[in-house]
């Protein structure tokens, strides 16, 4: 972020990642689920809430929204086809977005998969993108609504993002994550080596978020369907065949993941 910049983590619920980002003065804030956290958080910084942004319509990115609208008249932005009554500036893949206060611009990210409307906000100047559950540390998102298909091309979007962008997604799953990764892709030294590190971070009850795309693209199996030893994990555990094309890899992968 710029030096005028900077993005508070919020925790709520057992393990989601609220975002609010300031100047010190104004504020936005990203999948308010909870808002009474947010509430303190902004009375504890002094800040002045002057933007709501939401990535897609489930409870625990949205569910704070009537509460902070008690407290602030504020726009809320989020995805067109979401159907989150609260919006009052619906966004399209393709949008751009300025917040004034902050002089904050976000292009707009269409993401279907997690759900069919979800959106992620990425700013090229501030390097940031706040990206819901559509791409985790390690991992991505369950696809609820749309297709494996769908869900592919929405993280192949992402990967191709400048690798120094830092992304902030909504939950600390990261080292369930990355146990995972593991088992599909063992023979990733980079991947070890972030086990060991993100390990250390939750020892400590530091976040593991956010993370980079770079370190994405080295270390999450949901970003590297083209790496043979993925495919020779999937082989051998009798979920591909020897033909599949990278995005029957990554369905495959999606589905062990679930039971996993």
């Amino acid at each position: 972020m710029t030096t005028s910049l900077s993005i508070l983590t919020v925790p709520a619920f057992d393990d989601n990642y609220l975002w609010i980002v300031h100047n010190g003065t104004d504020a936005v804030v990203v999948d308010p689920g909870d808002g009474k956290a947010i509430l303190q958080a902004l009375q504890d910084h002094q800040l002045q809430l002057k933007a709501i942004l939401l990535t897609h319509h489930h409870a625990d990115h949205v569910g704070g929204v009537p509460d902070l609208l008690m407290s602030f008249s504020v726009p809320v932005y989020g995805p067109a086809t979401d159907n989150i009554k609260a919006v009052t500036h619906p966004l399209n893949g393709g949008d751009k977005l300025l917040i004034e206060c902050l002089n904050l611009n976000f292009q707009v990210l269409a993401m279907p998969g997690h759900t069919l409307g979800h959106i992620a906000y990425y700013s090229e100047k501030e390097q940031v993108l706040f990206c819901g559950d559509t791409l985790f540390a390690g991992g991505c998102g369950r696809i609820f609504e749309g297709t494996p298909a769908q869900m592919f091309n929405s993280l192949n979007t992402l990967a191709a993002l400048p690798e120094q962008t830092a992304v902030y997604c909504a939950h600390e799953y990261t080292l369930s994550n990355l146990r995972f990764a593991l088992a599909a892709n063992p023979n990733n030294s980079a991947l070890q080596v972030r086990q060991s590190t993100d390990q250390q971070k939750r020892d400590q009850h530091i976040p593991t978020v956010p993370s980079t795309i770079g370190l994405e693209k080295q270390t999450n199996p949901f970003l590297r369907s083209a790496d043979p030893d993925i495919k020779r994990s999937l082989i051998d555990q009798q979920k591909i065949e020897e033909d599949a094309d990278e995005l029957a890899v990554f369905t495959a992968l999606r589905t062990w993941k679930n039971n996993f």
